[in-house]
């Protein structure tokens, strides 16, 4: 059934069409008083530096991350050691994030969701292939995703995890486009 389908599945990152911007997109609201942070650049060993230009190739690859010159933020990345000696690329929005306010979105309840399943038989989970990263950035906040490696400073073009309030547009996508089938046959 899967090789008959194939055409329907995402085998790769640079497979995915991503959500239609005209649907939704992230946007970035940033306190009017919030001043740009431009971090200092740390130095990482040789083995972070060959494990970040990696995984910097694969997202330019996805088209996930561009290039950009005379951003006002700039974090650094952080690389941290996950299972099996593999690396993984993390920005450090710490100060972005403290400049944007908390969006009030309603995230689902737990509770809400543990009662709708029960007295249910069967059960099925489903999990994007990275669900944030099919969601755009608004074109307008893409630069103040900006990161810094050794090569170049580079920027987001889609919601990445990490971003404060990703999480409720996220939901607001979920919430969006299964709107008809939420309490009927669906919980989000």
């Amino acid at each position: 059934i899967v090789h008959d389908n194939k055409d329907l599945f995402v085998w790769t990152a640079a497979d995915m069409p991503g959500i239609d911007p005209k649907f939704i997109f992230h946007r970035l609201v940033i306190c009017r008083d919030a001043r740009p942070v431009a971090q200092k650049k740390r130095k990482m060993g040789d083995e972070k530096r060959k494990a970040a230009n990696v995984e910097v190739q694969k997202l330019l690859q996805a088209d996930f991350i561009r290039e950009v010159t005379y951003t006002t933020w700039l974090p650094n990345i952080v690389l941290v050691k996950k299972a099996r000696r593999k690396w993984r690329m993390c920005t450090d929005y710490t100060n972005l994030n403290k400049a944007c306010p908390k969006d009030a979105y309603l995230l689902s309840c737990i509770d809400r969701l543990v009662d709708g399943a029960s007295g249910h038989s069967i059960f099925s989970f489903l999990d994007a292939y990275s669900s944030y990263n099919q969601i755009k950035m608004h074109p307008c906040d893409e630069e103040k995703t900006a990161f810094t490696t050794e090569a170049a400073n580079l920027s987001y073009k889609v919601m990445l995890f990490g971003l404060k309030n990703v999480g409720t547009t996220y939901q607001r996508l979920m919430d969006k486009f299964f709107h008809k089938q939420i309490g009927r046959n669906i919980e989000i």
